[in-house]
């Protein structure tokens, strides 16, 4: 396996003999590290932590549970907990779970390879919630909890308790929050501008649900449930058939039929549209719909011949002909379609990673036949389309950015300006076996960026059996998801909704500051970007997004915001 070096040091650090537990062992451990699966040294205890949170906020914890006896049934449960005047914390606020393993590689880039041809390495990531769990002989496991405090809690410590049993014994851990006065909104009014694409057809086909039944849409919401938690703006919508070529293991259908009448018209079926639309409205995600795509990465559309009573496909690309009359009565109808559902404002037309002449084609035939309909990209920054795009994500790989001053002034026109990594990116990103706190730090490089969010491509574009397996095809572990089957959780999620709360009561503050001409509050949080250095991510990763964290909370801490 290929085990950090920060899991290296603090394993080293961690574990002791229980009194009560010769054989099981239990100790607060790091959130920075994934625990490798046996036990591999007798380590020394951490101290009980105490942690600090605004009313609102999420944080995390995790503990190592070690087993040096036969396989035995662990159990855990999580206190209330409470301050010195009563007040409670109930332990329905506690989420969490043994960190199971999945099968995770090393490094591949953007390339087309044996699933194999990376390595083979169990990785601590996927934060399963069912308790007793069995541990064989030898094994370590992290016991993740994230701690949700109430807005209206009062402030104040409170303190309490972790249990762990086994063969009727029990060891207990206990820690500490510091609530502060400060109040965190809901994550629907975040300012972080989290786009995380969505897959549908892989829960249609992981829960073996007819697609788009009443059966699918229930398995589909725990899941977009989850996603508006992070604060999720965007509805993933498709418009015609493999947008991305069937890149991933469950290919992208249409969510609009496209139909050529016998006569020669063309009419546009919206209906699943509006379904999944409607959807993800009641789930909490209702910012934007982006649409995929008027340039897909194969240049096929896929459409129903009324006359022949088939499927067939037309190949054609922007600035042809054939392309402008092909896009331009449905882009027309879409329209219309959109101004009657009250969606326009809030509907783009969205590319990614496709050439600027293309772009420029595709834009001119929106502008002609769907005025007023916006149009994002994902991709490389063109200054020739910077204007005719309303949301703008801009690819990092290489430390790549918008220009000085252009972000500022696309904020001032009302447009987002986001960056994305992607399988072209080590560090920072979003891997299996990325260390935890390069996904807390994506949230903080939009704040050293001066951007508005972050994109990823992948939410839920699950592997064959990805509760088993995280790699794929074609690029590294885990880059095609980050949550699991069962509405299961990961490190890689909880961190990163970590980083995107960092990065509102960053702004919080800085706003504050501002209204009142604090210039000393804000020379001391423009202070604390210099911690920030993406380049020194994989060794001192955890470092930077503890000391970022402590810093906000040193600022806010005889404060109200």
């Amino acid at each position: 396996m290929k085990i950090t070096r920060l899991s290296t040091l603090i394993v080293a650090m961690l574990l002791t003999i229980s009194p009560l537990m010769a054989q099981l062992t239990v100790s607060w451990g790091s959130i920075d590290v994934r625990y490798p699966v046996e036990v591999t040294a007798k380590i020394k205890p951490i101290k009980n932590p105490t942690l600090t949170a605004w009313k609102g906020e999420r944080v995390n914890l995790q503990l190592v549970v070690a087993n040096r006896a036969a396989e035995q049934e662990v159990a855990y449960t999580f206190s209330d907990l409470t301050d010195k005047k009563g007040n409670t914390i109930s332990a329905e606020n506690i989420k969490g779970g043994i960190v199971e393993p999945v099968i995770a590689d090393s490094f591949t880039g953007c390339s087309n390879h044996a699933v194999d041809a990376h390595g083979n390495f169990p990785t601590a990531d996927r934060i399963t919630m069912t308790s007793p769990v069995k541990m064989g002989e030898n094994a370590m496991r992290g016991l993740w909890m994230t701690v949700q405090v109430p807005r209206d809690i009062a402030a104040g410590t409170y303190k309490g308790s972790v249990t762990v049993t086994a063969e009727g014994k029990s060891n207990v851990r206990e820690y500490q929050i510091k609530v502060q006065e400060s109040v965190l909104p809901e994550p629907r009014d975040w300012r972080f501008h989290l786009d995380q694409w969505q897959n549908p057809y892989a829960i249609a086909r992981y829960h073996n649900v007819e697609l788009w039944s009443p059966e699918h849409f229930a398995a589909l919401r725990p899941y977009m449930e989850k996603l508006a938690s992070a604060g999720q703006k965007a509805i993933t919508a498709t418009l015609i058939d493999k947008p991305w070529n069937g890149q991933t293991y469950d290919p992208f259908g249409s969510m609009v039929t496209w139909i050529k009448l016998a006569d020669g018209r063309w009419i546009y079926d919206f209906t699943i549209f509006d379904r999944w639309v409607e959807f993800m409205d009641d789930c909490g995600i209702s910012k934007e719909i982006t649409c995929f795509s008027m340039i897909p990465w194969r240049l096929s559309f896929r459409y129903y011949d009324q006359a022949t009573h088939s499927h067939k496909e037309i190949k054609c690309a922007p600035g042809e002909k054939e392309y402008t009359e092909f896009w331009g009565g449905m882009l027309k109808a879409f329209r219309a379609h959109l101004v009657e559902k009250g969606w326009l404002e809030r509907t783009f037309i969205s590319m990614d990673e496709r050439k600027m002449k293309q772009m420029q084609a595709a834009i001119k035939v929106i502008h002609t036949y769907a005025p007023g309909l916006k149009i994002s990209l994902a991709g490389y920054y063109h200054p020739e389309i910077e204007s005719d795009l309303s949301d703008y994500s801009v690819n990092f790989v290489n430390g790549k950015k918008f220009p000085d001053g252009i972000v500022e002034r696309r904020r001032q026109e009302g447009k987002k300006s986001t960056y994305y990594t992607c399988c072209s990116s080590e560090y920072p990103n979003m891997f299996t076996f990325s260390e935890p706190a390069n996904c807390e730090f994506i949230a903080l490089q939009s704040l050293k960026l001066d951007v508005d969010g972050y994109l990823r491509w992948a939410y839920n574009s699950w592997t064959k059996e990805p509760e088993i397996d995280s790699r794929f095809r074609s690029w590294s572990a885990g880059d095609a998801f980050i949550i699991y089957p069962g509405n299961t959780s990961s490190i890689r999620f909880e961190r990163m909704v970590q980083g995107i709360q960092q990065f509102e009561k960053f702004h919080i503050m800085m706003d504050a500051a501002k209204a009142k001409g604090d210039k000393g509050m804000q020379r001391r949080l423009n202070k604390l970007l210099e911690i920030l250095d993406y380049k020194k991510i994989a060794e001192k990763g955890g470092e930077m997004t503890s000391n970022f964290r402590a810093g906000l909370n040193n600022i806010s801490a005889s404060k109200k915001f």
